[in-house]
């Protein structure tokens, strides 16, 4: 089955397919829905572009200001005091356009390092919280197109469907050292020195890696790409110790829940959950459920910290998840968080936060509340471009309130990196109302958002 999204064969980087203006629809209608004012239907005065204009249509012009109207004064309660602003959802810290680079195509995020790979040969390294440059990650491979980063190494994927490492070192300054290509010459050869002629499978990938996943209790690289298969890379040394045959369609990506259960999700509308045996021989993963995804494609993945929920992300435009049960163990769906109007490309979850970035340039902030039940509580608008990677990450720039908020970046095709703060105004003036209720010299210290651009 060819890809939903265009025709000719699938490409994780959108870019470097033969349509270089690619139109990622959704599956169902982008009209917007009208609205309802008090149980009245209000009509939705029509969108005006630039092509669809009338050519006698005049935007008013406003009348000018005086210094007098440029000051709004303050609003005041019945009693003459000041009343507080509510506090904005969400704010953009900053924001840089890599021209250089090209489009960026994947993020990662650890320790206060932020890697980003795009079109170039070069991984930028960002530090938190000042989002400055803080190195660079050079190869001869150009166009990155994953990133996954582990205690002290960094992987980083690239089209030519080899994997490159790095070692991180803290010694009084962060160093970045890099240690292997995989699959190296070595490993190929024990490996098919090892294996039966009628086990033989390419050590390397035939088509581009579309994601990557680590499970380092084990000692394990997974990775997924556009030939179909995903690969089990032993780390200790960098050697491929298992190919899976995943789908019978491209691998877009995969995700590794914390007791070693794995997922991969395909153009074929499916999710398969893969389970390891230890005791199974050369192929130890096995197959034990498949997860329909209502017909459309799966673009993207994303588990929560403990593993109870897996979003997947479509291109229909919805996020669908399934819930784990805990008496059984086995996913069950939980419903589809809609608001986008085309293909949802990435996806990344910390804490209660939800992050979904789409082909339509908005990333959406969603909030899951101890009910279950998902809250969009913010719509990050700002990218040109289809928002082809998000991280998102419980980092605190400054101590506030409670827990309920959360720091991400996101990267678009249209080479820009943006890094927000978004938070649950609900929960945070719920637990603001209290503290002051406790102790009235809490206003003076309350806290406020900043934002600084670069």
């Amino acid at each position: 089955m060819a890809s939903s999204l265009e025709d000719g064969p699938p490409n994780p980087s959108f870019a470097i397919r033969g349509n270089n203006n690619p139109i990622f629809s959704r599956s169902i209608s982008t009209k917007e829905r009208p609205r309802h004012d008090a149980g009245l239907c209000l009509p939705v005065p029509p969108r005006l572009s630039a092509a669809a204009a009338p050519l006698d249509f005049q935007l008013p012009t406003p009348p000018p200001q005086s210094p007098s109207m440029l000051f709004k004064p303050p609003a005041t309660d019945d009693q003459g005091g000041e009343i507080k602003e509510v506090p904005e959802s969400y704010r953009c810290l900053s924001s840089s356009v890599l021209k250089k680079d090209g489009q960026i195509l994947c993020v990662a995020a650890s320790n206060g390092l932020v890697y980003t790979g795009a079109h170039s040969n070069v991984v930028r390294i960002w530090k938190l919280p000042e989002f400055a440059e803080f190195g660079q990650l050079k190869t001869k491979a150009c166009m990155v197109l994953a990133l996954q980063v582990s205690n002290d190494k960094v992987y980083a994927a690239y089209a030519d469907s080899k994997i490159r490492v790095w070692r991180r070192t803290w010694e009084g300054v962060v160093r970045h050292i890099r240690v292997a290509t995989m699959p190296t010459a070595a490993s190929f050869v024990r490996t098919y020195i090892a294996t039966a002629a009628r086990d033989r499978s390419p050590n390397k990938h035939l088509g581009p890696i579309s994601s990557l996943a680590i499970n380092a209790a084990d000692d394990i690289l997974y990775s997924a790409s556009l030939d179909k298969t995903v690969k089990v890379w032993r780390i200790s040394d960098f050697t491929c110790v298992e190919t899976i045959q995943a789908h019978p369609e491209p691998v877009n990506a995969v995700a590794l829940a914390e007791d070693g259960v794995l997922y991969t999700a395909s153009d074929d509308a499916t999710i398969r959950v893969w389970r390891r045996n230890f005791c199974s021989g050369a192929r130890p993963h096995s197959l034990t459920v498949t997860l329909p995804a209502k017909y459309s494609p799966v673009k993207t993945l994303a588990l929560t910290s403990e593993g109870g929920v897996l979003y997947g992300g479509c291109t229909d435009g919805y996020v669908h998840y399934w819930l784990k049960s805990w008496f059984s163990g086995q996913q069950q769906y939980g419903g589809a968080l809609a608001g986008h109007t085309h293909a949802v490309m990435c996806l990344s979850t910390a804490a209660n936060f939800v992050v979904s970035g789409s082909a339509d340039a908005t990333s959406r902030v969603w909030f899951r509340g101890v009910d279950g039940l998902h809250t969009c509580i913010a719509v990050l608008e700002g990218h040109r471009s289809p928002v082809r990677c998000v991280a998102a990450f419980p980092l605190r720039f400054s101590d506030e309130i409670g827990d309920e908020s959360c720091t991400l970046c996101t990267g678009s095709l249209d080479g820009a990196l943006k890094v927000w703060r978004v938070r649950n105004t609900a929960v945070s003036q719920v637990k603001e109302a209290a503290a002051l209720s406790q102790n009235p010299h809490f206003q003076n210290n309350a806290f406020t958002l900043s934002s600084s651009h670069v």
